[in-house]
């Protein structure tokens, strides 16, 4: 797949034309990207069946981005990206990766200091030059910071920005004649939030021919190795992936020894020397007699246990649960009946409400609730109270649209409200109390001590208005780090307060973590899984943050948006 090439291009030359501070048009490119990389087809598919008609009927793409979509297809080259690097040569991916710099810094960084690159970018920082060159202190060691933290994180890669191609490689192997049926494996299949590498496990009675066929999938870039059963190979997004071809009969025991994380697997071992039987990759063993291994709950029932769900597979207490017959049931993968942070282009979402609305009912979705931005996040262009009652009489009117088409889809009114440093919001509580469900959240002054932080965030709970605490401990991974909060003691003020702790679904959120969600499900605080969407593809991410919430350890009645949305709004304040 070539989507990942093309989104990288269109997105830089978002980036591009902001530093040339061209009008409308970085806009335009940005949203094609977030389409483009979000795409579950190749592009290159898309263009051969289709032309350049298909390509138009992207979301966010027009004729001109079109014919630029279809340069790089023929070409591998887009002349006018080529000129705007040309123009400014510098590495946009490596440093807006920097927490913190957008493209004015990075145009000023270049015109100033001449820095194109992110190692430049340290080293000028860590020698005090950005200081001289007129930025400052704070902002001088922000960007080292920044860089610390990317290095820490270097070498994986967000299980949602690997996950589109992943599924596409797994249901070609899947495809293949040969195959009787195939599996993700390692930290995928477990849904972590990162990813090292792709673990592909199919089963087949002719391993060579499917080895041969999976090197040949346009999507391998290089090999490393191959053998009869197994090959090594780089993919063309440049992750590294593996294949192992098994014989069908230890597809159990395959799948197990695949899944689980080393600990996982060594606690499953030796409880079976225990036992006086041998564990392995091939089967459950007592000598040579074989005792199971064609399927997972097989080979898990043998050791006296229930069948781990892959998302626990990690000796966190989950084999200790499984044979005293006491694992969670797990919210599925079907079970959200409505999402519940949906941005608009009322505010920095590219689409309309309207448009979400649909799309989300197309998902399947009964509901959505609307939660644009509010006044004092000024980058996002935020509601003020009057503006949010503007958006309520639209929603009544889009509401009634889909009464009079006899749809029981219904949008709800809220709002993503920003909680101030001293924990207070910006909005007033007369505006809130017309709204059906109140989100709230920490926008800036991430740096606040644990104790402040917390004090702020606990301030915004106790508000009547407030329901839902959104993305709560504000992470971006391998961006930027979680602010500092005493999650003890904000779950015990949810508890108390009634307020919902949010799972942002978001790939670069998935806040809470599962070791938070865990804490959450234990003392009773009540969730929400929700997508932060922006743009319409983006509703499709609620797969990741019910992985989330699975490794989390939450069932179906721990999450607010498994209900109806009448039965939901029960719960709240």
């Amino acid at each position: 797949m070539i989507n990942k090439e093309i989104a990288k291009i269109l997105y830089e030359m978002s980036i591009l034309l902001e530093m040339k501070e061209v009008g409308f048009k970085p806009r335009a490119y940005e949203k094609a990207a977030d389409s483009i990389e979000s795409l579950a087809e190749d592009i290159g598919n898309i263009y051969k069946h289709g032309g350049l008609k298909a390509l138009e009927d992207i979301p966010g793409v027009g004729p001109s981005i079109g014919e630029k979509i279809e340069e790089y297809i023929k070409t591998k080259q887009v002349k006018e990206y080529k000129k705007l690097k040309k123009e400014i040569p510098v590495d946009i991916e490596g440093l807006v990766s920097v927490e913190g710099i957008g493209p004015k810094t990075i145009l000023r960084l270049y015109k100033k200091l001449g820095i194109k690159t992110r190692d430049q970018l340290e080293k000028a920082a860590a020698a005090g030059k950005l200081v001289k060159g007129g930025f400052g202190k704070k902002t001088q060691d922000n960007i080292l910071k920044g860089i610390s933290f990317l290095k820490k994180e270097h070498g994986r890669y967000l299980l949602g920005e690997i996950m589109p191609i992943a599924e596409t490689i797994l249901e070609k192997i899947r495809a293949l004649p040969e195959v009787q049926s195939a599996e993700f494996g390692g930290s995928l299949r477990r849904m972590k939030e990162t990813v090292g590498d792709l673990d592909f496990i199919a089963f087949s009675d002719k391993p060579a021919e499917v080895v041969e066929k999976f090197l040949k999938f346009s999507e391998v870039k290089s090999i490393y190795s191959k053998g009869r059963h197994k090959a090594l190979v780089r993919l063309s997004i440049d992750i590294d992936a593996d294949i192992w071809v098994l014989d069908p009969k230890s597809t159990g025991a395959a799948l197990i020894g695949w899944t689980g994380d080393k600990q996982h697997n060594i606690a499953l071992r030796t409880l079976a020397e225990k036992k006086g039987w041998m564990l392995n990759d091939y089967g459950l063993w007592r000598g040579k007699t074989l005792l199971a291994s064609k399927t997972e709950e097989e080979v898990y029932k043998k050791l006296g246990m229930d069948w781990i769900p892959p998302e626990l597979r990690e000796n966190k207490g989950e084999i200790e649960a499984a044979l005293e017959g006491k694992l969670p049931q797990l919210i599925g993968y079907d079970d959200i009946k409505g999402d519940l942070q949906v941005q608009t282009d009322w505010t920095d979402g590219r689409n309309s409400i309207e448009e979400m609305a649909k799309a989300a009912k197309e998902l399947g979705h009964e509901y959505i609730l609307i939660t644009d931005h509010t006044k004092s996040l000024a980058m996002t262009g935020g509601s003020d109270e009057k503006r949010l009652v503007e958006q309520m009489a639209e929603i009544d009117k889009i509401n009634l649209k889909f009464k009079n088409q006899n749809s029981k889809f219904k949008v709800l009114k809220g709002s993503e409200v920003n909680i101030m440093p001293d924990g207070t919001l910006d909005i007033d509580d007369e505006t809130l109390a017309k709204l059906d469900i109140v989100g709230a959240a920490v926008h800036s002054k991430f740096n606040m001590s644990e104790k402040d932080m917390t004090a702020r965030i606990k301030r915004a709970m106790e508000n009547p208005n407030v329901d839902i605490i959104f993305h709560p401990t504000g992470r971006l991974i391998q961006k930027r780090e979680a602010y500092k909060v005493d999650m003890d003691d904000l779950l015990k003020t949810a508890k108390r307060t009634k307020t919902v702790m949010e799972i942002d679904a978001f790939p670069d959120r998935l806040d809470l973590k599962d070791e938070y969600i865990r804490k959450a499900v234990e003392m009773g605080v009540k969730l929400s899984i929700d997508t932060d969407a922006h743009v319409l593809v983006h509703l499709q991410y609620l797969k990741y943050g019910i992985g989330q919430a699975r490794r989390g350890w939450a069932e179906k009645k721990d999450i607010i948006n498994t209900r109806s949305w009448q039965e939901m709004l029960k719960l709240l304040k």
